[in-house]
């Protein structure tokens, strides 16, 4: 039987995610804020503006690349100019941990270094590190490499931890987290994490990405992509893995798993989540409403303006 692959997660789960998603804006905010405020005293250390009337323009080759605008540096990739009338007015760096984002030179941005390319100008200015992050703005590894699923965020100097949803770590190259096997972190594959390795098997099965449960957790199974690459994931709460059916079900279905919630949830609660109540929606009809109005002529009548009724 073909299962078609799919990633459940449960409660637990779904916050940590939506935490991610307002943990990712919040920075991205904050370099915003940081890099259009150079008005603001507090933002002038980290915004550094100074006028190098002479030095920068052999940086970018002598002369701006347009007349007015931003532009990149040619070898450092958080440092860049500000020019005016084919000169060259600013020499600028983004805030510690940021890099310029030179899409467009109308526009004054510095972005995660995950958006941007720096291949070509690997340079940046000297770190300010605080307290769990090597520099003050971005996502960086937990200090200790055997804590794969947990990293940290900083904005201005300041750290919050974030754990990733279950089966997943945190990916350096690309700021979020991953499934081990995308995330290619030391020590951090599925096999060294969870103790799983997918059984051999034929083509056939490979290609429909079987299915195994977790021996340790009912709640949780793995799918071999291709029959080779595991991956943790997990059913929704109230549910188990029924190793039969290949796919998530109701504890009462797997006898191995059926009082898994036991202490967890109750009967009833367990009864509740497999069928719910349905959610009552007020009906509306339209009601018209007939009066006679005071006339010479008994047989005029006005329909007042239609009006909702509940049931």
């Amino acid at each position: 039987m073909q299962h078609h692959y799919s990633s459940i997660v449960d409660m637990k789960t779904s916050s940590s995610l939506a935490f991610f998603a307002f943990a990712y804006i919040y920075l991205y905010l904050a370099i915003e804020v940081a890099s259009r405020a150079p008005g603001n005293s507090n933002m002038r250390t980290k915004l550094k503006i100074s006028t190098m009337p002479n030095a920068t323009t052999e940086a970018i080759d002598g002369e701006c690349p347009e007349s007015d605008g931003f532009f990149a540096d040619a070898y450092q990739c958080d440092k860049y100019y500000e020019c005016r009338d084919d000169t060259v007015i600013a020499e600028k760096l983004c805030p510690d941990g940021t890099v310029f984002n030179d899409f467009n030179p109308t526009h004054e941005k510095c972005d995660l270094p995950f958006n941007i390319n720096c291949s070509q100008r690997p340079k940046l200015q000297d770190p300010k590190p605080t307290e769990h992050c090597p520099r003050l703005n971005g996502y960086f590894n937990h200090e200790d490499p055997n804590i794969c699923n947990k990293f940290y965020y900083c904005v201005d100097g300041k750290f919050n931890l974030i754990t990733c949803p279950d089966g997943l770590v945190y990916n350096e190259r690309t700021g979020i987290c991953s499934w081990p096997d995308e995330a290619k972190k030391k020590g951090c594959s599925s096999e060294e994490l969870f103790k799983f390795s997918c059984p051999k098997v034929d083509n056939t099965i490979a290609a429909q990405h079987p299915r195994y449960l977790d021996p340790e957790d009912c709640q949780f199974f793995y799918v071999c992509i291709n029959g080779e690459v595991p991956r943790r994931s997990g059913c929704k709460l109230g549910q188990v893995f029924n190793d039969k059916s290949g796919a998530c079900d109701w504890p009462r279905n797997v006898p191995d798993c059926i009082e898994w919630y036991k202490g967890i949830l109750t009967d009833a609660e367990l009864e509740a989540l497999e069928h719910p109540t349905p959610k009552s929606r007020p009906s509306t009809q339209p009601q018209i409403k007939r009066y006679k109005m005071k006339s010479s002529n008994p047989d005029i009548v006005k329909i007042s303006e239609t009006t909702p009724i509940t049931n």
